[in-house]
């Protein structure tokens, strides 16, 4: 190992390693070079600012504490450093831990006191295929660019201004598919105007916006939005709720804000849907119709019990084909895990009857279980001057196995 301590530094030039239940500390600045491997199975605790030239990971998991005390922790360094799990617990400000590098962490990250803050100093958190977060709230989260790696579902632990403001994304399909996630406390219709919306937006949320963006992979995924009294605008989250808060999307190529629908959970305070692209979104206020083109009427019951009622989801009013066309039907568990997907929907009994045909069915005889799912519904119609436009609806489907 080769290791000096110069000018209050910490520089690492060999090998370090740290074995199972094996305390490591360092009271001054932490430097790892780049000829530096720093290995840690046991547990680090870095009170100090932390820069990583070098190799930093592990072999059987450990734990980094990043635990300052007396000022503002810099996390820097030219590579990725990777972490089984993390600690971050600074109450020197609300702001204590600038993170300038590329800190990733496989399992579980504690954000238990201090604000990690990337947006200003360009750098990006990493949560691993199995990563997680805890305790993570006003006072301790990420402020800036998340990008979550894997085939597992994540909840963003972003926030600004002080505000913890979540954004989250359902399963994706592959451990190789990577989404990353951002939240600004900051009015979007300077960069995104609010007067290019379609027609049946009324009223954008004028103070806040996320990002979500699809780096790698081909997967889609539902994304869910949140709102808070503390940063949502009173217009957008009045009553009545359920049918009038949808999730809208910036369409760079339309230059246009667009309704991606959305599945309002009043408990949880967060709004869900499938969207049609990735980038820039928010919460906005829409005219729902209470009657849906073509007399289309949704029945969300099914019961796959035998009994000769409610057999599948039914959907009126898709006989006359000349009015509702290209008939779109996905379907998916709590989870956000697609169960079943189909085009002209209704047809020759291409029905969804509480069976799966999704991509991770085992079984496709088995049924699926009692329990409350999640649906989209899109067609192309007519309106009354003669153009063809998308109708998109989306709501829950209860169904009955038993």
């Amino acid at each position: 190992m080769g290791m000096f301590i110069a000018r209050a530094q910490v520089v690492n030039t060999g090998e370090m390693t740290i074995l199972p239940e094996t305390i490591v500390s360092t009271v001054a600045d932490f430097v790892n070079t780049p000829t530096g491997t720093v290995i840690n199975d046991g547990d680090f605790y870095i009170y100090r600012s932390f820069q990583n030239d070098g190799a930093v990971d592990y072999l059987e998991g450990g734990l980094t504490r990043f635990q300052g005390f007396e000022s503002t922790q810099v996390i820097s360094g030219l590579n990725r450093s990777y972490l089984y799990d993390a600690l971050f617990h600074n109450v020197t400000g609300a702001v204590p831990f600038q993170l300038s590098g590329v800190m990733s962490v496989a399992n579980e990250s504690n954000f238990s006191s201090g604000v990690v803050d990337n947006e200003e100093f360009g750098g990006l958190f990493v949560f691993e295929q199995d990563g997680f977060h805890s305790n993570t709230s006003d006072a301790s989260h990420v402020d800036g660019n998340v990008l979550k790696e894997g085939s597992t579902e994540f909840l963003y632990p972003i926030g600004d201004g002080g505000y913890f403001r979540f954004g989250a994304i359902s399963t994706p399909e592959l451990a190789t598919d990577s989404f990353e996630g951002k939240y600004f406390l900051t009015n979007s219709n300077t960069l995104y105007p609010h007067t290019n919306r379609e027609s049946t937006i009324e009223l954008i949320d004028n103070t806040e916006y996320w990002t979500i963006e699809r780096e790698t992979g081909g997967s889609d995924v539902l994304v869910t939005l949140s709102w808070r009294d503390e940063t949502t605008p009173d217009q957008i989250i009045a009553a009545p709720q359920e049918n009038n808060i949808h999730i809208v999307r910036w369409d760079d190529v339309q230059q246009l804000w667009v309704d991606e629908g959305g599945v309002v959970d009043v408990d949880n305070q967060t709004v869900t849907t499938a969207v049609s692209g990735y980038g820039v979104y928010t919460l906005a206020r829409v005219n729902e119709a209470t009657e849906l083109p073509c007399g289309i009427e949704v029945f969300n019951a099914v019961s796959a019990d035998g009994n000769g009622e409610n057999d599948f989801f039914l959907i009126e009013g898709l006989e006359d084909r000349t009015c509702a066309t290209n008939v779109h039907v996905q379907i998916f568990n709590r989870w956000g895990v697609q169960v079943f997907e189909t085009n002209n929907y209704g047809t020759l009994g291409n029905v969804f009857r509480g069976y799966s045909d999704g991509r991770l069915t085992i079984n496709k005889d088995d049924k699926l279980p009692t329990d409350t799912y999640f649906y989209i519904l899109n067609f192309n119609y007519q309106d009354i001057s003669g153009q063809t436009k998308l109708y998109k609806t989306t709501g829950y489907l209860y169904l009955t196995s038993e």
